[in-house]
């Protein structure tokens, strides 16, 4: 996909388009450069993207700071991130688009968060009767079953009731009053803004803190 100079500002919101209409986008650079981003943040970096216009070249800067390697007593030990803690956020995250799904799903655990991923909305039902899922990001254009039929069968489930967030590409008036009709809690259009997306995530984790003992 060809970067414009007017792009450059977006291009790392999550699943950027490059060509997008009033209520539908079209293709989309998935969350790839929100995942590097947010990763080159979290080691106090930064990373810009320049170009001059079509055919020009496209030019990726990130800078990091230089740091002084561990010692062997200050390395983690080993598993420890796989360790639960009450505080941390479970989170569902459903979407046929597998690099998609994984891509995000990598983000919110760089953020700390606990992640369940699947592609298909039978096997999110299936996951949701197994494990109390905190927040639930549903894609609304599943193959099997759309998001909007899939958010009350995820309310059923369980003693939990899990926020529900649309991630989808229909952003008209009518298909945000679609997804709250359908139960969800927030309506997301990609390009999704990141830091919505994790205000979102981390109101629920500041929630789900102060109640832990």
């Amino acid at each position: 996909m060809p970067v414009f100079t007017y792009q450059c500002l977006s291009l790392f919101d999550l699943f950027s388009q490059g060509a997008r209409t009033l209520d539908r986008s079209e293709g989309g650079l998935g969350i790839g450069l929100s995942l590097v981003k947010r990763l080159v943040q979290m080691h106090d970096g930064s990373i810009s993207i320049d170009s001059a216009g079509p055919g020009q070249g496209t030019s990726v800067s990130i800078t990091l700071p230089r740091v002084q390697p561990r010692t062997r007593a200050e390395t983690p030990t080993a598993g420890k991130q796989d360790e639960h803690h009450p505080g941390h956020t479970r989170i569902l995250i459903v979407d046929d688009n597998k690099d998609a799904a994984d891509s995000l799903g990598m983000l919110c655990q760089a953020e700390g968060h606990e992640t369940t991923i699947v592609y298909e909305a039978h096997a999110a039902v299936a996951a949701a009767k197994k494990i109390e899922f905190d927040v639930a990001l549903l894609d609304i254009g599943l193959p099997d079953i759309d998001g909007h039929t899939l958010a009350p069968l995820l309310r059923a489930k369980g003693s939990s009731k899990p926020v529900l967030v649309a991630i989808t590409g229909y952003g008209r008036a009518e298909d945000r009053l679609r997804s709250q009709a359908a139960g969800f809690d927030h309506h997301l259009v990609k390009p999704v803004n990141l830091q919505g997306l994790l205000a979102i995530l981390d109101v629920h984790r500041s929630r789900d803190g102060r109640s832990s003992p």
